[in-house]
C-alpha cells in the first residue's frame, strides 16, 4: 500500500512561486520611467502585432512580462473593469489604483486556489496633472502591489537593469533623455558577459502617458519620430 503524498503549504507556496518566478524572468524586460511630461514604457519587442504595452483607459496604462497569453487576459480584463466603472461612475472614478487592487485580488486568488499561478509581472500606471501627482503600481503574480516612483523594471536581469536605471534616472529628465536611458539599459551585456548591444527604433516597443495631451494621453511612439527621440546609433552614450 502506497503512502499517500504529502506537500506542506509552504513548501506548496514557494514551489509555485518559484515556478512564477522562473516563467517571467525568461521574458525580456520592460521598463517603466517618468519623465518630465510624463510616464514612458519601452522593452525589446519586434513584433509589431503582440504588444507588451497597451492603453486601459484615458490616463491608464498597462505594461507586462511573462506569459502573452495570461497577461493578455489580464489587459481584456482590465479594459472591462475601466470601460464599466467609467460608464456606471465617470470616467474620474477609473483610478490605477482601482485597477491595481482589482488585478492583486485575481493575481491573488489564482496563486493560492489554483494548480498553476500566472507567469506575469505587470505595472499599471497613471498620469497625472504633475509628476508628483503620477502613480505607478507593480503588481507580483502572487497578487502583492509596490507603490513605485521614478522607475521600474520587470522580467529578466531586472535586478541588474534596475541598478544601471537607478543609477542613471532623476527628476525632470526630458522624454529623449528616458528614452536614451531605457535604450542603454535594455541593451547592456548580460552579467554572463557579452556586447553591449545597440538596439535600433524598430527593435522597441515604445509608448507613453503624455500629460500635456487631452483626455486621451496614451500614444505609441514609432518610426521616424521614435529614431529621432532615441537618436542615432552610438548618440545616446
Amino acid at each position: 500500500m502506497s503512502m499517500p503524498f504529502y506537500v506542506s503549504p509552504e513548501q506548496l507556496m514557494k514551489d509555485r512561486a518559484d515556478y512564477a518566478r522562473k516563467g517571467i524572468a525568461r521574458g525580456r524586460s520592460v521598463v517603466v520611467l517618468q519623465y518630465d511630461e510624463g510616464i514612458a514604457f519601452a522593452t525589446e519587442n519586434p513584433s509589431r502585432a503582440l504588444h507588451k504595452v497597451s492603453e486601459i483607459y484615458d490616463r491608464i496604462a498597462f505594461a507586462a512580462v511573462g506569459k502573452y497569453n495570461e497577461f493578455e487576459n489580464l489587459r481584456v480584463a482590465g479594459v472591462r473593469y475601466a470601460d464599466l466603472r467609467g460608464f456606471s461612475y465617470a470616467r474620474e472614478d477609473v483610478t490605477a489604483r482601482g485597477l491595481a487592487n482589482a488585478y492583486a485580488q485575481t493575481l491573488g486568488t489564482v496563486f493560492t486556489t489554483e494548480s498553476k499561478p500566472l507567469e506575469v509581472e505587470i505595472v499599471v500606471a497613471e498620469v497625472g496633472p504633475t509628476p508628483a501627482e503620477d502613480q505607478v503600481y507593480r503588481l507580483s503574480y502572487d497578487g502583492s502591489v509596490a507603490d513605485e516612483h521614478g522607475w521600474v523594471v520587470m522580467g529578466g536581469q531586472a535586478e541588474r537593469l534596475a541598478g544601471l536605471l537607478g543609477a542613471g534616472w532623476r527628476p525632470g529628465m526630458t522624454l529623449s533623455e528616458v528614452l536614451g536611458l531605457a535604450v542603454r539599459v535594455l541593451g547592456s551585456p548580460a552579467e554572463d558577459g557579452g556586447e553591449a548591444r545597440t538596439l535600433a527604433a524598430a527593435q522597441l516597443e515604445v509608448a507613453v502617458l503624455d500629460r500635456t495631451r487631452p483626455r486621451r494621453t496614451f500614444r505609441r511612439l514609432g518610426g521616424a519620430l521614435l529614431e529621432g527621440l532615441v537618436g542615432e546609433p552610438g548618440a545616446g552614450e
